[in-house]
């Protein structure tokens, strides 16, 4: 695993529940691929292959039209280390979610 992405997917939407529809079906996309990835409140962030994340983030905005978004807008942040690992998303967080 050589790269992370965070990506937060702003679909334009009349009201708050068709933009929680959208970005759902943006997250069941990005579930669907298998590759790990976790779900917060602002953003997703995604491990994986470089060019796999890339295609990815592209994809995304394409999911948010065909849920019937007119326009989406998207912040995407990118770790890539092409001859090494990526800290994951496990090492960055877990420690954050033990229960005392």
């Amino acid at each position: 695993m050589n790269a992370s992405v965070a990506i937060q997917v702003l679909p334009e939407a009349k009201d708050d529940d068709e933009l929680i529809r959208v970005v759902d079906e943006v997250i069941a996309y990005i579930k669907s691929t298998g590759l790990n990835c976790y779900v917060g409140p602002f953003e997703t962030a995604i491990e994986g292959d470089y060019d796999e994340l890339m295609d990815i983030v592209k994809e995304c905005q394409h999911i948010a039209v065909k849920a019937g978004a007119p326009s989406v807008a998207a912040y995407i942040k990118v770790t890539y280390r092409p001859e090494g690992e990526v800290l994951t998303i496990e090492k960055k967080v877990t420690k954050h979610h033990l229960e005392d």
